[in-house]
């Protein structure tokens, strides 16, 4: 009696696992893109489907008759390098990916197992946005309840948004409040209102690409993290970077055999000769981790600041750096946004932070006053102090100002807090300070000297305000260290139902 029932059965599934069929499939891979099973064929190891045979719910009167396979959206659970994940991949072939009544509710099913199971979840995103055809059932079916679950579980579990393809109104938030969001030039978009609405609104003739594309969301906006070529180059970051994340915020972050040491004595030659002249960051960053290699997070936003994820020691850690090589790594709104929102990442999931410090302070004048500067930094400031992960700093070259104090300046906890010999901690550099008070001297040059020497890292140093001056070749053996030693920290806050945190 089974026989005829299994065989069946596995028709029906042979059926709704083509998605929209054969020929939009073909078009998913003429468009240069791969198709949500294939999608997640990449990404795990093995795959347990929920809800194939799902279909237009009955309710929604004006999808009678209207074929849906799995209601356009695959959901379940995978292995990624052999630890469980959450997965929801909306399948453009079937009704260009929209979200319909049945599909959310498979949709709220996942995201309930991620939160229970303390699993991570990954969006792979190819959505037209909420299916018209339902109205009211689309919008209240799971994705009135998304944004507000996908915030509960925020730092709880790591949440990953891919877009690799459309995302217009309801999708297009999934990336706004998800911890990593890669983007598929070419093909990822995301926008409130898509082109057709954008017209009909306001009579603005724009293309996805132009209106959310890759190059807008991760060079201006600062909503995507990272440009990637293709499918392929999506699976493959995305799995690189839940390696460095625990599955969920009451775990250890997963550690690794270190690599082999790299030669330091670059470090000695990193700095240029004056102290006003540019260099490049990544280039003490890669000396001092592991194999010499970093997840880089938002490389092309807000450039003044380097937000990356590396390992040292084996140990997973993220890295805030000034970045010289832009704009003498000043902090502007975009850079204290985006370094505020890494900290409380690498926070919630108890991943150390280190500070590489070479910052002449905050951006000054009417525009980033008007802006909001004393907010955006806010922000910064906020995420630093109340972050309890380990915590230590070098300041390599300069710590100006209100700088000083976001870099995770001796205030603010740091377990341990260095400096290079070529280091100088003050309120401003000595060119600033000659101006201000030695404007009128004829001697200018030779007060601007006598006022370095007030700012030479060795007062620093015998004030206590820093533990120790170090060869620049012991930048990385002294941060394993510390980070060994700091490993069970632990510190207590007043209670306090939630933190006021300035937007």
């Amino acid at each position: 009696m089974l026989r005829p029932l299994a065989a069946e059965l596995e028709e029906r599934r042979a059926a709704a696992r083509l998605g929209g069929g054969e020929e939009k499939i073909a078009r998913q891979h003429a468009a240069g893109k791969l198709t949500a099973r294939e999608r997640i064929a990449l990404l795990t190891d093995d795959f347990t489907e929920l809800g194939v045979h799902a279909r237009p719910h009955f309710s929604q009167r004006a999808m009678d008759g209207r074929e849906a396979p799995a209601d356009g959206v695959v959901t379940g659970w995978g292995h990624v390098d052999g630890r469980p994940v959450a997965i929801v991949a909306y399948d453009f072939t079937v009704m260009a990916g929209s979200m319909g009544m049945t599909g959310e509710l498979k949709v709220t099913r996942i995201r309930e197992l991620a939160l229970t199971k303390r699993i991570p979840i990954v969006w792979l995103l190819d959505s037209a946005g909420a299916r018209v055809q339902e109205a009211v059932g689309a919008l209240f079916a799971g994705t009135g309840h998304l944004f507000r679950e996908e915030s509960i579980m925020s730092g709880v579990v790591p949440q990953v948004a891919a877009v690799m393809g459309p995302c217009a109104a309801g999708t297009a938030y999934i990336p706004g409040l998800a911890d990593f969001v890669p983007m598929v030039s070419g093909q990822g978009s995301m926008a409130l209102a898509g082109p057709h609405l954008v017209r009909a609104a306001i009579g603005e003739e724009v293309t996805p690409e132009e209106l959310g594309g890759a190059r807008v969301h991760c060079r201006k906006s600062g909503v995507g993290d990272l440009e990637v070529a293709d499918d392929a180059e999506c699976i493959a970051r995305i799995k690189e970077y839940l390696s460095f994340f625990p599955s969920h915020c009451e775990q250890a972050p997963p550690v690794r055999e270190p690599g082999a040491e790299l030669d330091q004595e670059p470090l000695l030659d990193v700095l240029p000769e004056s102290n006003r002249k540019p260099y490049d960051m990544y280039d003490v960053i890669k000396t001092i981790v592991d194999d010499g290699s970093y997840f880089d997070l938002k490389p092309k936003w807000a450039r003044t600041i380097i937000t990356c994820l590396a390992r040292m020691g084996g140990q997973p850690v993220g890295i805030v750096a000034s970045q010289p090589r832009h704009l003498g790594g000043i902090l502007d709104n975009d850079s204290a946004d985006k370094a505020a929102r890494f900290v409380n990442l690498c926070d919630a999931f108890g991943i150390p932070l280190v500070f590489l410090v070479d910052v002449p302070g905050f951006m000054v004048g009417t525009k980033v006053e008007q802006a909001g500067i004393i907010r955006h930094g806010a922000k910064m400031l906020h995420a630093v102090s109340s972050a309890t992960v380990p915590k230590v700093t070098v300041v390599l070259r300069k710590a100006y100002g209100a700088g000083y104090y976001v870099m995770n300046g001796r205030a603010y906890e740091p377990d341990l807090i260095v400096a290079w010999p070529s280091a100088e901690i003050s309120v401003m550099g000595a060119e600033g300070a000659a101006e201000i008070l030695f404007r009128d001297a004829p001697n200018k040059a030779e007060m601007i000297e006598t006022y370095r020497g007030l700012i030479d890292v060795y007062v620093a140093a015998g004030n206590a305000m820093i533990d120790d001056v170090i060869d620049p070749r012991e930048t990385r053996p002294t941060i394993i260290r510390a980070l060994q030693l700091a490993k069970n920290k632990k510190l207590e806050r007043p209670y306090r139902k939630h933190g006021v945190v300035p937007v």
